[in-house]
């Protein structure tokens, strides 16, 4: 699905626990996150730890989408 969007014009960022997995299906531009059940945060932080991870991959993934690519890339820490 992440390819079909782009070939109308509009830049995808797949998040993802398993990279390879997003290569495979072609996503171009690809941030990894934390782990299967939890992509998004980690309920063994603290509030404000898991806040910042949050902001950090969201902030993260908003980078990616404002780049430019030529080819599949792995945007990391």
């Amino acid at each position: 699905m992440v390819k079909e969007i782009e070939r109308t014009g509009i830049p995808v960022v797949h998040m993802c626990t398993v990279v390879p997995i997003s290569l495979t299906v072609g996503a171009n531009r690809i941030v990894p996150t934390v782990a299967i059940p939890h992509p998004l945060g980690d309920p063994s932080l603290d509030l404000e730890e898991e806040k910042a991870l949050r902001r950090k991959l969201v902030e993260k993934a908003l980078d990616a989408l404002s780049t430019e690519v030529e080819e599949q890339t792995v945007f990391e820490d």
